[in-house]
């Protein structure tokens, strides 16, 4: 009993200069402060976004389209990044469900382009978002800085 009493007054004296750090505005005091800066990065974290851009052949795939400038074919792409053409049309379609690519149908040849505009909008967002949950006067690692 003795030593919980002892390790409770350790966690508190610990607790209590975590807020002091954090009334200098170095660091949040609670996971609930955390909380309440990164509201607008909620929002911003799609996990269908980073799920379709993690994988590397769908990375190589929006790399070989972005770099064309124009809305490529299935069988063009698959010729680009010499993957098979039935992977290439799966992958490419995972891309423009997530919002990535663009679709156009001309007859039977379906030609996706990146939506440069929509993208790019989006990450400048979300980095801006996790810029803005930096504390104040903190140097470029933040919390994560090395100690």
């Amino acid at each position: 009993m003795t030593q919980m009493n002892k390790r409770t007054r350790r966690v508190s004296s610990r607790a209590s200069s975590i807020g002091a750090r954090t009334r200098a505005g170095k660091r949040p005091a609670t996971p609930r402060h955390a909380a309440a800066c990164a509201g607008p990065l909620d929002s911003l974290l799609n996990p269908g976004l980073f799920r379709a851009l993690c994988d590397p052949t769908r990375a190589s795939l929006v790399a070989c389209i972005a770099k064309c400038g124009r809305g490529c074919s299935v069988g063009e792409v698959a010729e680009c990044c010499s993957v098979d053409l039935s992977v290439v049309s799966r992958h490419l379609a995972i891309l423009a469900d997530a919002g990535v690519l663009h679709v156009r149908k001309e007859g039977r040849t379906v030609f996706y382009a990146v939506c440069y505009s929509d993208l790019t909008k989006l990450l400048r967002e979300l980095a801006d978002a996790i810029d803005e949950c930096r504390p104040d006067g903190s140097p470029d690692g933040g919390c994560c800085a090395p100690r």
